[in-house]
C-alpha cells in the first residue's frame, strides 16, 4: 500500500525500492514492453502525481468525507492492490512469485510492522494536516540513521547527520507553531516514525532469507506488493474488530454514497499507482534521481495540502515546515554523496 508511506503506500515504497534499485538489473520485467518517448520525465510525472495523489485523496475520504474507519479504508486499498496485481499477473504482464507457505513465514514478522505503519499513518493524517505530516516524517530517517548505525554498523558523515539535524529542529519547531495542533495525531504519527523505521530495518534483514525461498531467488516489486497486501488482509479484519469499527460501518451512510465508494476505489487504485510508476520511474533514471525528486516531491504537496484543506497557519509554521522540506532535499542530496563516495 510506498505500496504507502509519505502516505502509506509511498512509506513502504520509499523502504522497498532501496532494495530495488540495487537488483535492478536482475529484476524481472514484463513479458509486454511498451516503448515510449520521454519515458524519464512521463514516468516521473506519473510518480510524483500518483504520491502526491494518494495523500491528498487519503486525507479528503478521512477529513472532508469524517470518515471514522481509517483501518477499513486501509484494508479496501490493499484489497483493490491484490485483485489488480493477481489479474495483471494471471495476463503475464507483470512476474510475481507463487506465494508459498515457506514464503509467508519468512515475510510474517515484517507484515505486521508494514500493517502498524499502514494504520498508524491513516489515524495521523485524520488529525494533522498534510504539510506537517510531511515534515514529522523525516524523523523516520533519524530513527532510521540510528538503527542501521547500531544494527549494521553503519557510520554517516557530517552532511548526513547535520541534515538529520535540521530535521529533528524543523520538527520541533513546526509543532510548536502548529495553529491546528492535535496532541493525539501527532502521537499517532511519532509511532508511525517508529513503525517506518522498523520495517526499513526489519526489511532489509528479512528480504535476503525470503529470496532463498523463493522459485527464481528473486523477490520484485510486484512480489513485494502481492505478498505485503494478501497477508495484511486477515491482519486487517482482525483489526477492525478490535478498534470496533464494525459498528460504525454498519451506522455510516457514507456506505450508500456512490461518490464516496468511487473516491474510496480511486485512493486504493492510485496506492497501487505508486508501485508501478516508482518502478518505471526508478528503472528510467536511477537511485540518486529517484531519491532527489522523492524529496522536492514533498515541497508542492505541502503546499497543496494547506491550501486544499484550508488549513490555518501563520508566518512561523509555514517557514519550519519550507525549513523542514529543505532539510529533507538536504538529507537526499547528503546519502547520495555518502554512497558515491563508500
Amino acid at each position: 500500500m510506498k505500496m504507502m508511506p509519505s502516505s502509506p503506500n509511498e512509506e513502504q515504497l520509499d523502504v522497498e525500492n532501496s532494495k530495488l534499485d540495487k537488483d535492478k538489473e536482475r529484476t524481472p520485467r514484463s513479458a509486454r514492453v511498451i516503448k515510449v518517448h520521454n519515458q524519464a520525465l512521463l514516468s516521473g510525472l506519473a510518480y510524483c502525481f500518483s504520491s502526491c495523489g494518494m495523500i491528498l485523496v487519503n486525507k479528503f475520504v478521512l477529513s472532508s468525507y469524517d470518515f471514522n474507519a481509517g483501518i477499513s479504508l486501509m484494508l479496501y486499498q490493499n484489497l483493490i492492490s491484490v485483485v489488480i496485481v493477481s489479474v495483471l499477473s494471471i495476463m503475464g504482464l507483470v512476474s510475481t512469485e507463487p506465494l508459498t507457505w515457506r514464503l509467508i513465514k519468512v515475510w510474517l514478522p515484517v507484515n505486521v510492522i508494514f500493517v502498524g505503519m499502514l494504520v498508524t499513518s491513516m489515524f495521523s493524517l485524520r488529525y494533522i494536516n498534510v504539510a506537517m505530516v510531511t515534515v514529522l516524517k523525516n524523523v523516520t530517517n533519524v530513527i532510521t540513521a540510528l538503527g542501521e548505525m547500531y544494527l549494521f554498523k553503519k557510520h554517516h558523515d557530517g552532511k548526513v547527520w547535520a541534515a538529520l539535524f535540521l530535521m529533528i529542529i524543523s520538527a520541533i519547531t513546526g509543532g510548536i507553531t502548529d495553529l491546528s495542533f492535535n496532541a493525539i495525531g501527532y502521537a499517532w504519527q511519532t509511532l508511525n516514525c517508529f513503525l517506518t523505521a522498523s520495517y526499513s530495518l526489519t526489511l532489509r534483514r528479512v528480504m535476503d532469507t525470503a529470496k532463498q525461498v523463493t522459485k527464481s531467488g528473486n523477490l520484485n516489486e510486484f512480489s513485494m506488493v502481492l505478498l505485503n497486501n494478501t497477508l495484511s488482509l486477515p491482519l486487517g479484519f482482525f483489526l477492525i474488530v478490535v478498534f470496533n469499527e464494525v459498528d460504525y460501518l454498519l451506522r455510516t451512510p457514507l456506505l450508500r454514497l456512490p461518490s464516496f465508494w468511487l473516491v474510496m476505489t480511486f485512493s486504493g487504485i492510485l496506492g497501487l499507482a505508486i508501485s508501478f510508476t516508482s518502478m518505471w520511474f526508478l528503472h528510467q533514471t536511477g537511485a540518486t534521481t529517484y531519491s532527489l525528486v522523492g524529496s522536492l516531491n514533498k515541497i508542492p504537496l505541502s503546499v497543496a495540502g494547506i491550501l486544499l484543506f484550508k488549513v490555518p497557519t501563520s508566518l512561523e509554521n509555514a517557514a519550519s515546515i519550507f525549513f523542514g522540506l529543505l532539510a529533507g532535499v538536504f538529507f537526499a542530496r547528503a546519502k547520495i554523496r555518502e554512497k558515491s563516495q563508500s
